[in-house]
């Protein structure tokens, strides 16, 4: 009844003649092996016969959709439709599938057991404890999933060397807070004295810190076994600070503190997430560390699910210069800026410059700084693409060849952008320029696919196999890079996409690999035009960044799909691309400021609703591990 409701819902809104352009699709380049009692890999294209079945059967239209657009499918050696039509193919069952998820309404998915990432667990031992050392800086590095990024909860498994790295982490740190004053204060809050024993110390320690450290209240069960801890060192050793410290590890390396867990819904519908896990999932988001005490103290009340309440806490965040380091975990990953003095440097004979440890840190500052800019002074996103301003020192300037109204410090500071300065939003930034370059010089393409795939969230496909590389050279004669791409794009299968992707790199051919401007290139004027698919031409960044500018709604729902995702440390589901829209139509309507983006994710369903499911937390004894080592 439920899939043909949706069906009748989805047959008024879209229209048939795609739809038979799809059967079409699926006779001519599917139906062929997959058919019959055993169609090739189980999925049976001959049954998607109608609208009805594509709402009964999302995961197999899903499975089928992936592996068109990555050109897995049609195999080698069979008939191979066009680009178009393949695009066509694939965005007509995307358009479809999202259109019956949003028309079931926004359903939030079960909660999720993640473990802090190592940036997310440095933080928070660094806010627990009141140091100033990067605990995590032993831990293994964290791959990337979901929406890019590196706090998906798929990714972040626990591994035996997670185990042993996490002991001699927590040890680390509570050894280096036991010797700092101020540090103390925050966790060693009682010693034995006169009218107090050790027993009475090391409960009263205990009692004041787990509730921070599971960022939710100790049940009593959980103060009784850390206590035991505790108590059975102490009896061995008659030596109070070592026995509570010994006791301290053993929360720092409790699933309650290495992972995000919030309290099951025992039931099957959607509910409001409990006020502790709201404060959690808004600091994680906004600060990438544990709820301060401002939100604790709110989440006690039971007031974190007041609609006021949780909007003002939500602009109180992002005033804060805490941002950083949310600007600094989501704006590298998702320009992809990490990768620069990493897996990307800049040759270092033909640009020097990058090696000046100043003017490094400052490119590879800009963009985290800039974006900060954007939230805690609610400016509008639109200066992603361009703006007046930007965020540099003084030797980032004279990089620049920029000459401020007024002399800058070492320290970047906001800086209002003279007239001739050739940048403005990211496309100016020597990060972003260097990533998409080669070591040694620029390309278009890498450059062209960046806007496409970071910028405006439309990548391009896949080259399809066997598409010949780059060629060097034509017979004799040398050819510019902008003659040997035409000649590329000569191949068909080459041009679909290079006609999106060359044309936006060209746009960019003024900036040299670090981002300098510059009019020639070994001695020839530098061609900056392009002409898009539609006709729509250009000439250099300020006239394309025009362009850019009429494409401002598909860089805000990108931003608001890849924001989702990290706010959800998970990759977005079809009904979460509901919320995407409704979210993106809100920051329109709001001027496209940087709070109404922030605030509407921070109220959605998917950030605030979890339904029913059962959390299974990983057991990790800490008695057991702590005994071995102490």
């Amino acid at each position: 009844m439920r899939a043909l409701l949706l069906f009748t819902v989805i047959s008024l809104v879209l229209p048939a003649q795609p739809f038979a352009e799809t059967q079409g699709f699926l006779k001519g380049y599917c139906v062929a092996c997959h058919q019959g009692a055993k169609p090739s890999g189980g999925f049976n294209a001959a049954k998607l016969t109608t609208l009805q079945t594509m709402m009964e059967e999302p995961r197999k239209w899903s499975r089928m959709l992936a592996r068109v657009r990555d050109n897995e499918m049609p195999p080698k050696g069979a008939p191979t439709p066009s680009m178009e039509k393949r695009e066509a193919f694939t965005a007509y069952v995307e358009e479809t599938m999202k259109t019956a998820a949003c028309a079931d309404g926004i359903a939030p998915r079960p909660a999720l057991l993640r473990r802090l990432n190592r940036a997310e667990y440095s933080s928070t031992v660094r806010d627990l404890l009141n140091i100033h050392i990067n605990a995590g800086r032993g831990l293994p590095a964290d791959g990337a999933g979901g929406e890019g990024f590196d706090n998906a909860a798929e990714t972040l498994f626990l591994s035996p060397m997670h185990a042993e790295k996490y002991l001699d982490a927590a040890r680390e740190a509570l050894a280096y807070g036991s010797k700092d004053p101020r540090s103390r204060a925050r966790f060693l809050i009682a010693d034995p004295n006169e009218k107090m024993t050790a027993a009475e110390a090391g409960r009263k320690v205990l009692e004041a810190f787990l509730p921070r450290a599971f960022r939710r209240p100790a049940t009593v069960a959980e103060l009784d076994q850390y206590y035991a801890l505790f108590a059975n060192a102490y009896k061995r050793s008659q030596s109070y600070e070592p026995s509570i410290l010994h006791a301290l590890q053993g929360v720092l390396i409790s699933p309650q503190f290495l992972f995000r867990v919030e309290e099951t819904n025992s039931g099957t519908g959607p509910r409001l997430l409990d006020d502790y896990a709201l404060a959690v999932r808004l600091s994680y988001f906004l600060w990438g560390t544990m709820p301060d005490e401002p939100l604790f103290k709110l989440a006690a009340e039971g007031k974190l699910k007041d609609e006021t309440i949780w909007t003002e806490q939500t602009v109180r965040m992002l005033k804060d210069a805490r941002t950083r380091e949310f600007a600094e975990q989501f704006v590298e990953q998702w320009l992809n800026t990490p990768e620069l003095g990493r897996d990307i440097k800049p040759d270092a004979k033909l640009f020097p410059a990058y090696y000046d440890a100043e003017i490094q840190s400052g490119i590879r500052c800009e963009p985290i700084l800039f974006f900060q800019e954007l939230l805690t002074s609610n400016l509008s996103l639109l200066n992603l693409i361009d703006s007046s301003f930007t965020i540099m020192s003084n030797k980032l300037a004279r990089h620049y060849g920029i000459k401020p109204a007024k002399p800058l410090r070492q320290q970047p500071v906001v800086v209002e952008l003279p007239p001739d300065s050739h940048r403005g939003g990211v496309l100016g930034m020597a990060a972003v320029l260097a990533v998409s370059s080669y070591p040694n010089r620029t390309s278009p393409v890498l450059r062209g696919k960046w806007i496409l795939e970071a910028l405006l969230g439309t990548p391009p496909p896949p080259p399809p196999p066997n598409v010949p590389t780059l060629p060097e050279h034509a017979g004799d004669a040398p050819q510019t890079l902008r003659e040997r791409l035409t000649q590329h794009r000569a191949n068909p299968a080459c041009a679909v996409c290079h006609n999106r992707i060359d044309p936006l790199g060209f746009g960019l051919e003024n900036y040299d690999v670090l981002g300098l401007w510059r009019t020639e290139d070994a001695g020839k004027p530098i061609d900056a035009k392009g002409e898009l698919p539609d006709g729509t031409r250009f000439d250099g960044p300020v006239e394309m960044k025009q362009i850019l500018m009429q494409q401002k709604d598909l860089l805000v729902r990108n931003l608001t799909a890849k924001l989702l995702g990290y706010a959800l440390g998970r990759g977005l589901t079809l009904e979460d691309h509901c919320s995407v829209d409704r979210i993106a139509e809100t920051v329109k309507r709001e001027n496209y400021s940087a709070h109404s983006l922030i605030l509407e994710i921070a109220r959605s369903v998917p950030f605030r609703y979890q339904t029913g499911t059962s959390v299974n937390i990983p057991v990790i004894p800490p008695a057991a591990k702590l005994n071995s080592r102490n």
